[in-house]
């Protein structure tokens, strides 16, 4: 991945649906330079999905656990990734182990989703943060 890549994954970042004729305007190449580059970075991976994001007007939350220190912490994630409200779920190194990015309709679905993630086995503790605020970056 060179510097073109990065900078072609910057615009999809932002906007998904940029038409790559705005994007190759952007970063000074062609269309079908873009094009290419975006179906070879899917290809191998690179980029994994376009996705939406949305402005719900619901209650966005990250839910931090910690987990075992015997546990798969892979499978725990794929666990948390089948709830209807999950947006990301992220392995992370630190305190917790696990960050959980929820949009519930109101705070008693987001407390309801921690007493969810308290009642797994493998779940030492968890640790909420309401999402007050999101800038694009």
């Amino acid at each position: 991945m060179d510097d073109l890549d990065r900078a072609i994954i910057g615009h999809l970042r932002r906007d998904a649906r940029t038409p790559f004729t705005e994007i190759a305007e952007r970063v000074g190449t062609s269309e079908g330079t873009v094009r290419n580059r975006v179906e070879r970075l899917t290809e191998s991976g690179v980029i994994e999905r376009f996705t939406v994001s949305t402005h719900t007007g619901n209650v966005q939350a990250m839910i931090e656990a910690s987990v075992e220190v015997d546990v798969d912490t892979a499978e725990v994630c794929a666990r948390f990734a089948e709830w209807e409200e999950v947006d990301f779920v992220w392995q992370v190194s630190g305190e917790e182990d696990v960050v959980v990015v929820v949009d519930a309709a109101d705070t008693e679905r987001v407390n309801e989703l921690i007493t969810r993630a308290r009642s797994m086995p493998e779940v030492k503790r968890t640790k909420t943060r309401l999402i007050l605020d999101e800038r694009l970056g």
